[in-house]
């Protein structure tokens, strides 16, 4: 049966137009982005989260302590609330927080002094601690509970308990009250619970702990684990590393939305002017000279420069040398500390040997000054059946976490460490052997690769620095186990000379019924070497060096010991006849030794006062005016290093013998027989 009735109509969708889309459009607070994307902050796992609350908060008391010039004295305690919860304290002895200051500095995220300085510090972003608080905040519902106390008797102490309101990222205070705090003159105390894994091993608060006291050996720090046991790791040094100042960014690098951003807020009249005056190290005639191979009126307006004129600025300035930034932006560790922190904290390990440290000069990136240290730590009981440990460091902060990422992996990984000394498959990669290898790099602004702080990005001018300071530590490295290798064949040969000649004289002597001779110059002419052996005593505020020097040649020897210590850290003391001159310049000291006769030995002794006394390594020692190749425990001097105070005469020049010169004394028994039976007929 038919139908007339018309098809129901589909009912019209609603469409989404532009102006629905605007209307759902609204600014996103960075706290709930971060809320949200937890693991950008590093806070991705129950066990890191632990540790980069601790580092955020350790990180902040180091910096305040050094910024107010007090030695840090930093206490962390980390005690169980609940199954998988944990509280966490970390307190420190700086300068304090001004109570109206401190809700901003614990409750909101980019909130903080240090982002816009062109210095070298610890934290820079204005996250991490307040990141911290509201990450313990929503894993557990608890606010962080804060307390300070700035300098001045009249000041009471301040506490209260923060959260952050992740909608507006402001913070949320409740009970806040001044108390009375006794026994704290000033210092800042941070408390929070938090949902999170207590875990030990290379990744642990405590290795992270134990690096931060190597990088900060001025600094005290105290650690209590859940386990309720207690780890010091003590003062290594009463100097305060040098506080950065403040620079105007270097031109070497800069990119051009840098160069734009920077032109556009100027306050001078003149491009020469604004070369001049808003960059480091640009001098009149420098600007000139950019401004004219950039083909820019020096009088133009930096104002009106724009993209075409910013970019031929950058290209004047990559075409003239321009000197490196200046290093008082920056605070290395320095050699002599990355030495003293390294034996202070790997005790107990019982290192073979520390190579020297090397702190490169200052270079840039970005328009961002840097610097690379780097030092080398070799055998003991360090394990020598894997990869070797890789310790990273930036602004003096340890990176545990994703060190395949790091620039500082990449550069270890380039260099060729076979030839010195170290096991590395194929050439390439980490290598292996019972080694750690650290790197350090200070930077005003250190490029990480996110906001969690845990590896650096890779550029060119950073790895170079790295590999260049890499090879010279390797240098050292393999020129100790060189040395090393050559006196323990040297050391067997002498025992076997010791040992052998002496049984083998008394046979013939009592089978020829002849007396037995003096082996002395036969034993010298065997063994044919000037043997230099160095000995440590520790004394109270210090250390005793000895170098016994025996002559274990045929001939007299004159010639001059040197070492590179500063006269002020030293105190030295003649032994072994009247054989002596000294000489003390320019951090060096050295020794003239006069006719040294065969087969006798002499004294060099000295005591060490001052971070010197635990850095100085007695095998470091350096001679001249004597054939290096018949030396033994010495390398022939530096040519940089130049000889003062002190000259060989001529007549002393001919008692430097070359070796190859010596006869070989194995046939000297039968000879001394010889001399014998004529002296008897």
């Amino acid at each position: 049966m038919g139908s007339n009735e018309a098809p129901a109509k589909k009912p019209a969708k609603s469409r989404v137009t532009a102006e629905n889309l605007a209307d759902k459009q609204h600014e996103i607070s960075v706290t709930e982005f971060f809320e949200k994307n937890k693991q950008v902050l590093g806070f991705d796992s129950r066990a890191k989260s632990l540790l980069m609350g601790v580092k955020e908060a350790v990180d902040n008391s180091l910096d305040a302590c050094e910024e107010s010039e007090h030695l840090p004295d930093i206490i962390v305690k980390i005690s169980r609330t609940g199954e998988d919860e944990y509280k966490v304290s970390i307190e420190d002895n700086g300068p304090g927080i001004v109570h109206r200051a401190m809700p901003n500095v614990f409750g909101r995220l980019l909130y903080g002094s240090r982002f816009h300085a062109l210095r070298q510090s610890r934290g820079q972003q204005g996250i991490g601690i307040s990141a911290t608080v509201m990450f313990a905040n929503i894993s557990t519902g608890r606010p962080a509970h804060v307390a300070s106390r700035i300098e001045g008797e009249d000041e009471v102490a301040w506490e209260m308990d923060i959260a952050v309101d992740t909608k507006t990222n402001r913070p949320i205070v409740t009970n806040d009250r001044a108390f009375s705090w006794p026994g704290k003159a000033h210092g800042t105390l941070v408390e929070y619970t938090t949902e999170c894994r207590y875990m030990t091993g290379r990744q642990s608060i405590f290795e992270y702990l134990k690096e931060t006291a190597i990088v900060n050996p001025h600094a005290r720090i105290e650690f209590h684990d859940p386990e309720g046991k207690a780890y010091i790791f003590e003062r290594a040094t009463e100097i305060m590393p040098p506080k950065s100042k403040e620079i105007k960014p270097h031109p070497q690098g800069m990119e051009i939305g840098d160069m734009m951003n920077y032109s556009s807020i100027s306050e001078q009249k003149t491009v020469k002017d604004f070369l001049k005056n808003d960059f480091c190290r640009m001098t009149a005639r420098l600007a000139g000279e950019v401004c004219e191979i950039a083909g820019v009126s020096p009088d133009t307006d930096p104002h009106d420069l724009g993209r075409e004129g910013s970019m031929q600025l950058l290209k004047g300035i990559s075409a003239v040398k321009i000197q490196d930034p200046p290093a008082d932006c920056l605070s290395p560790i320095g050699d002599v500390l990355i030495k003293k922190g390294l034996m202070h904290t790997l005790e107990g390990m019982r290192p073979e040997y520390y190579a020297t440290p090397v702190t490169r000069s200052p270079k840039s990136v970005n328009g961002n000054p840097f610097c690379i240290e780097a030092g080398i730590v070799y055998g003991g009981d360090i394990p020598a059946d894997g990869q070797v440990t890789i310790m990273r460091f930036a602004n003096r902060v340890p990176l545990l976490y994703q060190q395949g990422a790091d620039i500082i992996t990449k550069a270890i990984s380039e260099v060729d460490w076979r030839r010195y000394g170290l096991e590395q498959r194929g050439g390439k990669g980490v290598p292996y052997g019972p080694a750690i290898i650290m790197v350090h790099m200070a930077s005003t602004k250190v490029p990480f690769t996110s906001e969690g702080k845990e590896a650096i990005a890779y550029f060119p001018e950073i790895e170079a620095e790295m590999v260049a300071a890499l090879k010279l530590c390797a240098r050292n490295l393999k020129s100790h186990l060189n040395k090393m290798d050559k006196k323990t064949k040297t050391h067997e040969k002498f025992d076997i000379v010791q040992g052998l000649l002496p049984d083998l004289a008394n046979k013939v002597a009592e089978q020829l019924g002849r007396p037995v001779p003096d082996l002395s110059r036969t034993i010298s002419k065997i063994m044919n070497v000037v043997w230099i052996e160095p000995s440590r005593e520790k004394i109270p505020d210090g250390r005793r060096i000895t170098y016994t020097i025996y002559n274990y040649t045929i001939r007299p020897h004159t010639f001059m010991l040197h070492l590179q210590i500063p006269a002020e850290c030293m105190n030295d003391t003649i032994t072994g006849g009247p054989l002596f001159d000294s000489a003390k310049e320019d951090g060096k000291s050295q020794w003239l030794i006069k006719d040294l006769a065969a087969s006798t030995s002499v004294q060099v002794s000295f005591e060490l006062k001052g971070e010197m006394a635990d850095t100085f390594d007695p095998d470091d020692a350096y001679i001249s005016g004597i054939n290096p190749i018949i030396v033994m425990g010495a390398e022939s001097l530096p040519g940089d290093w130049g000889i003062k105070g002190m000259k060989i005469t001529e007549s002393e020049e001919d008692y430097v013998q070359d070796s190859s010169d010596e006869e070989e004394g194995e046939e000297e028994l039968e000879d001394e027989f010889d001399n014998e039976e004529d002296d008897e007929e």
